[in-house]
């Protein structure tokens, strides 16, 4: 969150919702070594793979290490033994050539000794070099030999105090603060007890204070007053309750599984542990997997767990669509938890985004409120609700709310005489007279879309949605899209069971809405995430092209559905290709494979195909042999013919997708905003 989030703590709280009550920390699970955790090894590698602790994979070990210990050992004494006679009698028999051929009469002591121990040394280097190949000595000396005798030195070889002290401070987590100047900061901290998302929180508050000198007093001050709760998210909270994935804040990396040693994984993949961080998830996901085999489970609800840390670290906002039923994270993750429907809900929703554009806004709701089946309406009907919402505005200086837009949408003339006096006293009627009278002369005709909208809106001016959508500042504290800049946690809970068609409009809005304001935010350090449970709603043409819009801006979408025939197929192809990463869970149908099979590509494989053919080579004898032996056994000799090739070959046929997924596991591709791709993982979910 940086100095900011000292400074301007009033600011911060007014522009964005805020819980009543700050959450209270749990207690630790286990207790947290900060000073290991810091210092862990993160090595570079691919995206996709989890950086803690990470053992980079050498290829030729790695293929080497197929080989089973017993066999490997004992080839290897084999060939010790009888590179030990090769050695032997090759010595022997080299110095007898040379005394046959070059050797001199009575040699003098030292070129006999300079002769034996050259020749012993060129066989014995031959030998270890044929020999050695042979028996792979040196795979043995690396799994065997080489860990026990490091282990042996580590143990004999005391540390010296240079050594230790140098030990010392990488293991402390601090260092950068004592050596730029903060070192009374440092000493506080030293006294409490630091957890990940304080250490990453206050971390970039320091480097926020390292770009101005004048900072530094502020930074010290404020950490010698709160210690670790310096810096502290408008919440207060600096844990979430319930967590329960392997996270590693400082690369922003969630911890989902382990990549599988199999064949089609790549090698740099293998055994790895399996992660997704904003620099992956920045190109979009995409999950497409039936009911029950993990989606939400596995992958929409770490990820979700995944955002509202790094929004508590001040490292990004995380935005979570979903039924009301979906398991998400409880509501104490977020700070802001909107349920239309429920009287309870403390929030509401501004349907348009609090733009600032009355056009803009009208756009979106219009494309919201019309199902798939009405889209070729969508550009008359967005005319009508822009010459309704524009004069509105004008007019009384807010958006009009739900029911006050369906009864002029409707034409009911108290409405419309109210809004043209409005225009009136605001000195506007000029400007939106032309507006008000096409809206007069579509009214009452078949093809209306004003009665469309009108109709669609009586959806969402029902008695349970009362309060939800004002916009007169009677009703619940409306959430707008535009507060993206600030680290909030927001979770959308949708009626998809007691309002199931205002649950689809709600999704469409919503979805449409983080697009459009993450895409034109001015300030992008925050990585503004959204997770959508079932988009099979959220999704039309022009979200799509969003979504592709989204990786330079610092932001990306999750987006799950249960099949893509939910989806209108002039979409599917698109939705491809505007996501840089896709995951397939066990199940899919056949037709969905096809489209991840495409989209994945084919790769060269290695074919060996062996060929038998009668054997008819040979003359009288060995045909009258072959003659005889056909009599005596039936069978008939053969010649085989070997031949290997590279052929190209689907990465994932559409069958295999469909049908030889094992439970637990997904496959997934990635690709990060630097345009660098893993091709499809088997990854396994379960732990």
């Amino acid at each position: 969150m940086g100095l900011d989030g000292a400074r301007s703590h009033d600011e911060r709280t007014t522009a964005t919702p805020r819980t009543p009550m700050p959450h209270p920390r749990p207690p630790a699970r286990v207790p947290f070594d900060l000073a290991a955790w810091a210092s862990a090894p993160r090595p570079e590698a691919d995206p996709g793979v989890f950086r803690q602790e990470h053992r980079q994979l050498d290829p030729d070990r790695a293929e080497a290490a197929k080989v089973p210990t017993w066999p490997l050992l004992l080839r290897a004494g084999l060939n010790a033994v009888v590179g030990w006679l090769a050695f032997v009698y090759g010595t022997q028999l080299a110095l007898r050539l040379i005394v046959l051929t070059v050797w001199v009469d009575h040699p003098s002591s030292t070129a006999v000794t300079v002769v034996g121990l050259s020749v012993n040394a060129l066989v014995l280097a031959v030998v270890i070099k044929v020999f050695g190949r042979m028996g792979r000595w040196p795979e043995v000396w690396r799994r065997y030999a080489l860990p026990l005798l490091s282990r042996t030195v580590t143990e004999e070889v005391p540390a010296t105090e240079e050594e230790q002290s140098e030990a010392a401070r990488r293991r402390d987590p601090w260092t950068v603060l004592r050596q730029g100047g903060a070192a009374v900061a440092a000493g506080r901290l030293d006294a409490e007890a630091v957890g990940d998302v304080d250490y990453v929180r206050i971390r970039r508050a320091w480097e926020s204070a390292q770009a101005d000198p004048a900072f530094l007093p502020a930074f010290v001050e404020q950490v010698s007053l709160r210690g670790a709760a310096a810096f502290a998210h408008p919440s207060e909270a600096r844990e979430l309750p319930g967590r329960a994935e392997r996270h590693d804040l400082l690369l922003g990396q969630v911890r989902l599984g382990t990549a599988q040693d199999v064949p089609k994984n790549p090698l740099t993949h293998r055994s790895a542990g399996f992660a997704l961080d904003p620099v992956v998830l920045g190109t979009s996901l995409l999950a497409v997997g039936p009911a029950g085999t993990g989606k939400t489970a596995r992958l929409a609800r770490p990820v979700a767990e995944a955002l509202c840390l790094q929004a508590l670290a001040g490292t990004a906002c995380a935005v979570v669509i979903g039924a009301a039923d979906a398991d998400l994270g409880p509501d104490a993750w977020y700070d802001v938890v909107i349920a239309p429907g429920d009287p309870a809900s403390r929030y509401g929703l501004d349907l348009y985004g609090a733009a600032q554009d009355p056009d803009e806004a009208a756009a979106r709701l219009a494309e919201a409120l019309l199902p798939d089946e009405l889209t070729a309406r969508a550009e008359t009907a967005r005319t009508a609700l822009q010459q309704m919402v524009g004069p509105f505005h004008a007019a009384f200086g807010r958006y009009p709310g739900v029911r006050e837009l369906r009864a002029l949408l409707a034409g009911e003339p108290d409405s419309l005489e109210a809004l043209v006096k409005g225009l009136r006293a605001a000195e506007r009627l000029g400007s939106f007279e032309r507006d008000l009278e096409h809206r007069e002369q579509q009214r009452g005709r078949a093809d209306d879309p004003g009665a469309l909208l009108a109709d669609r809106l009586a959806l969402l001016d029902r008695p349970a949605f009362e309060g939800a959508f004002a916009t007169d500042g009677t009703g619940r504290p409306p959430f707008a899209m535009r507060v993206l800049d600030h680290p909030l946690r927001v979770r959308v809970k949708l009626p998809e069971r007691s309002h199931p068609e205002a649950a689809r409009m709600l999704s469409r809005l919503l979805v449409g809405q983080f697009v459009q304001a993450a895409g034109s935010r001015g300030d992008r350090s925050l990585f503004a995430g959204l997770v959508v449970d079932d988009a099979s709603a959220a999704l039309d043409a022009g979200i799509v092209r969003g979504v592709q819009r989204l990786r330079g801006a610092n932001a990306g979408v999750v987006l799950l559905l249960r099949s893509l025939v939910d989806l209108p197929e002039a979409l599917r192809a698109p939705l491809f290709g505007a996501v840089g990463c896709r995951a397939a869970f066990p199940g899919i149908a056949p037709w969905d494979g096809r489209l991840f099979s495409e989209a994945w590509g084919t790769h060269l494989v290695r074919e060996t195909a062996v060929t038998l053919a009668p054997d008819t080579s040979g003359g009288i004898v060995r045909r009258a042999g072959r003659l005889g032996r056909k009599a005596l056994s039936g069978t008939t000799a053969q010649t085989e013919s070997v031949t290997t090739r590279e052929v190209e070959r689907l990465r994932w046929s559409p069958s295999d997708l469909a049908h030889a997924l094992p439970a637990g596991h997904a496959v997934v591709s990635l690709t990060a905003v630097s345009g660098e791709q893993v091709p499809p993982l088997l990854v396994d979910l379960r732990g």
